[in-house]
C-alpha cells in the first residue's frame, strides 16, 4: 500500500484494488513500526554501507562477518542473507576460468601444492597478471604470504621483463623478515622467473626457489585465486583508459583495501594485516 500511495496511487483506488478497506489501512498505517522491523532497517542500513565500502564485491558471508567481527553485531547469517536479497544486493560472481591440467613435474616443486604456512614469511608465492587499457598492457608482479594472504610486494609496468619480478622481490624482502635458507619463494616456470637476474636477486635473499609444474595452474593455486579476486573485484569492473590509471588502482586496491580491509574466509574472515596482529607474535611482523 505505502509503495502504490507513493507511486501517486489515491488511497480508494488502491483499497479497491487491494481489497481492503479504507479504515482498515488507515489503522494498519498508524500503527507503530515494530521491534523487528525497526531491527531491519538498522541492519539494512549497515549492510548497504558495509556493501558499498567493499566496492560492491562483498556477498552475504562477508558482509556477515564485517558486522559480526567488525561492528558487534549479533545477527544470523540467514538474516543477513534475507535483508541483502530484499535491498537488492548481492557480491560479484565468480570468474570461470580455463583450467591447464598439461605439464611435466620437476624436481625444484618443493611445495607439491601444500600450501600450508605455520608463521609469516615462511612461504612466499610470487606471479604476473596483466590487463588490457586502450594504450597497450599492463603487467603487475606480485609477491603473497601464503600465512597470512597479504601482499608483500607488487612492481607494475608496461613489459613483462626480469626486472619487474625483481622489483616486486625486492619490495618483499625490504618489507619483511625473509629467514635466510628457510622462506620458500614459490613461482612458475616463466621466463622472468628463471632469468639470471632474478635467481642472483633470489639467492642474495637468502631465499629458497621453488617452481611447479609446468602449464599446471593448480601448482600455484593461491596466487591465481588472489588474481581471480583482483580480476573480478577490480580489473573487471571498467574499461580502463591508460595504464597510468589501471597503475594507480592496483595499488589502490592492493594497498589500502585488499590487505587492511578485505576479509578471507580461510583466515577467520579477517583481513590480512589484521590476521597477522592478532595471531603472530609483535616481534616477526615488520
Amino acid at each position: 500500500m505505502h509503495e502504490l500511495a507513493a507511486d501517486g496511487i489515491p488511497v480508494a483506488i488502491a483499497c479497491r484494488v487491494l481489497g481492503v478497506s479504507r479504515s482498515g489501512y488507515h489503522d494498519w498505517a498508524g500503527r507503530p513500526v515494530s521491534a523487528r522491523e525497526q531491527r531491519n532497517q538498522e541492519l539494512t542500513k549497515l549492510i548497504k554501507e558495509i556493501h558499498e565500502e567493499s566496492r560492491g564485491s562483498y556477498g552475504a558471508p562477508r558482509v556477515h562477518a564485517e558486522l559480526r567481527l567488525g561492528l558487534g553485531e549479533h545477527v544470523n547469517r540467514k538474516r543477513v542473507e534475507r535483508l541483502m536479497r530484499i535491498a537488492g544486493l548481492q557480491g560479484l560472481p565468480r570468474r570461470k576460468g580455463h583450467r591447464n591440467l598439461a605439464g611435466q613435474a620437476t624436481a625444484e616443486d618443493l611445495l607439491h601444492r601444500d600450501f600450508t604456512a605455520t608463521a609469516a614469511d615462511r612461504l612466499w608465492l610470487t606471479d604476473i597478471t596483466e590487463h588490457p587499457t586502450t594504450e597497450g598492457k599492463l603487467y603487475c608482479a606480485a609477491i603473497l604470504d601464503a600465512y597470512s594472504r597479504r601482499i608483500i610486494g607488487w612492481s607494475i609496468d608496461k613489459r613483462q621483463t626480469s626486472e619487474l619480478v625483481v622489483a616486486a622481490l625486492a619490495m618483499a624482502v625490504a618489507r619483511r623478515n625473509p629467514h635466510n635458507g628457510s622462506t620458500i619463494l614459490h613461482s612458475d616456470h616463466g621466463a622472468q622467473y628463471t632469468s639470471l637476474a632474478f635467481g642472483k636477486r633470489l639467492r642474495a635473499a637468502g631465499l629458497l626457489g621453488s617452481m611447479g609444474t609446468i602449464g599446471d595452474c593448480y601448482d600455484n593455486a593461491m596466487m591465481e585465486a588472489f588474481w581471480a579476486t583482483m580480476q573480478r573485484e577490480l580489473l573487471d569492473a571498467k574499461s580502463w583508459e591508460t595504464r597510468d590509471e589501471l597503475a594507480t588502482a592496483m595499488f589502490e586496491w592492493m594497498e589500502c583495501w585488499y590487505n587492511p580491509h578485505r576479509r578471507h574466509s580461510s583466515i577467520g574472515m579477517h583481513s590480512p594485516i589484521t590476521y597477522e596482529g592478532l595471531y603472530e607474535p609483535p616481534d616477526t611482523i615488520t
